[in-house]
């Protein structure tokens, strides 16, 4: 029922779902039949109030069919826990594999909605017990939580970051490992990976590194860094959809411009893996 209503000016993304699946997914609804890419990914995959995100300006420029699984705050956990997605990767002749944050998966310190990955469900008795000031009940997103566990003490932050990573990397050695078709692991985002210095809970990626890219990188087929230049993050929500209430939450997210750079780099390097 959500979609039934998004208010005026709202964009239609025609939902649908695949197989089993629980999940919705962006649409209209693709045939799985004959060669197609798959998309695995988060916010700038699915494109939220872009007409056109990457996967479709792919398609028109190389003519290979796209298929976008992303789903919005996805984490690696919404893919590991839903088989009907891992079958639909499995068949594709390529999947892309976004590279997404690191906060919003379940770990030792505390668990996400299996679906839903930026949803915070509870923590564990350790994570509690490193932050006896902090009332986990006050939490519904994992940025929310991540950002006050740091700004309550970075030293101990320190070690649910590490706890994360860990996490990170094992996960997503585990998705690249059960699809068996070619791979593109695929960074976006308006910075490289950071190659030192501690990691704070502002930059997306959420706490993903260079060094945690190359635990991964060799598990993919290819790895595609795209770094948004200035210029297209300057021209903001221009060519955008949305509701006038929306304005500030489309703000944050990557426009048409954006897209544009984004399927640039990716349609040759996905032609060079046929």
């Amino acid at each position: 029922m959500a979609f039934a209503y998004q208010g005026e000016g709202a964009l239609d993304y025609f939902p649908c779902r695949y197989g089993t699946s629980k999940l919705l997914f962006r649409g209209p609804r693709r045939s799985l039949e004959g060669a197609f890419c798959a998309v695995l990914g988060g916010t700038e995959s699915y494109g939220k109030f872009v007409p056109q995100p990457f996967p479709d300006l792919v398609e028109a420029a190389t003519g290979l069919r796209m298929v976008n699984l992303a789903c919005m705050n996805a984490g690696i956990d919404v893919y590991l826990n839903d088989p009907s997605v891992a079958g639909i990767a499995a068949k594709a002749q390529i999947a892309v594999v976004q590279v997404v944050g690191a906060a919003n998966l379940t770990n030792r310190l505390y668990s996400v909605h299996p679906r839903r990955n930026d949803r915070f469900l509870s923590a564990s008795p350790v994570l509690r017990a490193m932050y006896r000031e902090v009332d986990f009940a006050d939490f519904t997103f994992t940025r929310h939580m991540i950002q006050t566990l740091y700004a309550v003490s970075p030293d101990k932050f320190t070690q649910v970051a590490a706890e994360l990573r860990a996490a990170w990397v094992a996960r997503m050695r585990t998705l690249l490992a059960r699809i068996p078709s070619q791979t593109l692991l695929l960074w976006i985002a308006d910075h490289a990976p950071a190659r030192e210095g501690p990691l704070t809970p502002d930059a997306s990626p959420l706490l993903v590194d260079a060094e945690m890219i190359a635990a991964v990188r060799p598990h993919a087929s290819q790895y595609l860094e795209v770094v948004i230049s200035e210029e297209a993050r300057r021209k903001g929500t221009e060519g955008m959809t949305f509701p006038t209430l929306d304005a500030p939450i489309a703000a944050e997210v990557p426009g048409p411009a954006v897209h544009a750079e984004i399927a640039a780099a990716l349609g040759p390097a996905l032609l060079r893996l046929m």
